[in-house]
């Protein structure tokens, strides 16, 4: 079974014989690296460097590549600590080669004060991996009164959002990304028409119809996504779009891009490996918001991520009790796990069944979210193993078969639709700060 190790005294590690994908070095090479006091300060050609290591790490047959980013996870804590705490969840991460992880907003109380955020940050919390709160955008997430954005950043806030609850007041979203625009901090909208979805459990099809339960439409992102992208290009402010799911929605944002407008998106393994008709009867663990979508909407996603419109996978991780699944499909709540299972969905899905190479999907990992959240500017130095860089590395290998086994994850929940899935690729070791803090 997969383990979380306690970090080593060692200041030193030379991870040897891997091969490098680091996109944003453009490198993809057979290198060594060598790691020192949480820094990488040496890359180079097999058996090329020239320092020397306390310990050494026989990456051979493996990729070596930037610890991944994660921009969507939720932690539950504060308050909710019986679905999953920071400590229990970032060790979720680290089995998935994550080595930094965004935590959402909405837990009891919000993350709307600067208060809150350095909170999450203390290391009474137990973190495993690099932890970066992501702050309420309007207090207690009502959509109505603004949070001290400067305020939240300055504690360390690195985006903003009410995530679950999306702004719907266009007044309150111009403002926001006005403010974004002056700040240089990112709005994260959970693009939803609350309006129009009240009491849909899942997407509007022949899926829905046959379950005879109420489902929404697409546009009901898509509406919402428009809307934002025209006034994120009409004020300069900075827009991502959380967990985009829906293939019109993308029709804003490549316009949005070619406009050169400051929008970005992510995309979630399950919104492009699973679609509506793939549910089981009433199998609460497939009900999640954004829905599965139709066919479609999944192959329109999987040509954006082969095509650069999307900048960063994500994987949403929402864990749930379990009594709080195992109930009538219309009252469970929305949400899966997903942290341990990120990696395998991509390699499965997108580069053995779509063809999209290991470089693209590394960059969808790495230095695609570290851009979106500046994780990669000279502070955080987060999204490439460049020297200089912080020592945070995923070891993984592409073409070891796994099967996903979720009653042993090491999140405290287990709701997840990839219990008993066959998988390529699977995390080796997670690096963060260079102490090893997951081997498999």
């Amino acid at each position: 079974m997969p383990t979380v190790k306690n970090h080593r005294n060692n200041n030193s590690l030379l991870i040897k014989g891997g091969h490098l994908i680091d996109p944003a070095q453009n490198i993809d090479a057979p290198m060594d690296i060598l790691l020192r006091d949480g820094t990488v300060v040496e890359v180079a050609f097999p058996n090329k460097t020239r320092g020397g290591a306390d310990d050494k790490f026989d990456a051979r047959g493996l990729i070596v590549a930037p610890g991944f980013i994660d921009l969507h996870v939720h932690l539950r804590e504060p308050g909710q600590a019986y679905k999953e705490t920071v400590a229990t969840g970032t060790a979720a991460a680290a089995a998935g080669g994550f080595t930094s992880v965004c935590c959402m907003p909405n837990t009891n109380p919000v993350i709307d004060s600067a208060e809150w955020v350095a909170w999450l940050l203390h290391p009474d919390r137990g973190a495993v991996v690099n932890v970066f709160p992501v702050a309420a955008a309007t207090l207690a997430s009502r959509g109505a009164t603004l949070t001290d954005f400067r305020a939240l950043h300055r504690a360390g806030a690195v985006a903003v959002t009410d995530d679950g609850r999306p702004i719907l007041d266009d007044k309150v979203m111009r403002d926001a990304l006005r403010l974004s625009s002056d700040l240089n901090i990112p709005i994260v909208q959970h693009a939803e028409d609350t309006r129009v979805t009240e009491g849909c459990p899942m997407q509007e099809g022949p899926t829905s119809f046959r379950l005879g339960l109420r489902g929404s439409k697409a546009s009901a992102e898509a509406d919402i996504v428009d809307r934002d992208v025209q006034l994120a290009q009409a004020s300069g402010g900075r827009l991502h779009v959380a967990h985009l799911s829906a293939g019109d929605s993308l029709k804003s944002v490549r316009r949005a891009k070619r406009a050169k407008a400051r929008v970005t998106c992510e995309v979630t393994p399950h919104h492009f490996t699973l679609t509506d008709a793939d549910m089981r009867d009433y199998d609460t663990r497939y009900k999640m918001n954004p829905p599965l979508r139709s066919g479609s909407d999944v192959q329109a996603i999987i040509a954006a991520l082969a095509d650069g419109i999307v900048d960063a996978i994500a994987t949403d991780h929402a864990p749930h009790a379990a009594y709080e699944k195992n109930q009538e499909f219309e009252r469970a709540p929305f949400g899966i796990t997903g942290s341990e299972t990120a990696l395998g969905l991509a390699i499965t899905r997108l580069h053995k069944d779509h063809a999209i190479p290991l470089t693209r999907i590394v960059e969808l990992f790495t230095s695609g979210p570290a851009r979106v959240f500046d994780l990669h500017n000279e502070l955080h130095r987060r999204g490439t193993l460049a020297k200089g860089a912080h020592a945070d590395v995923a070891i993984f290998d592409p073409k070891k078969r796994w099967t996903y086994d979720a009653s042993k994850s090491l999140s405290k929940s287990h709701n997840s639709p990839f219990d008993g899935w066959h998988l390529t690729g699977k995390i080796i070791a997670t690096i963060v700060s260079g102490k090893i803090v997951f081997q498999n």
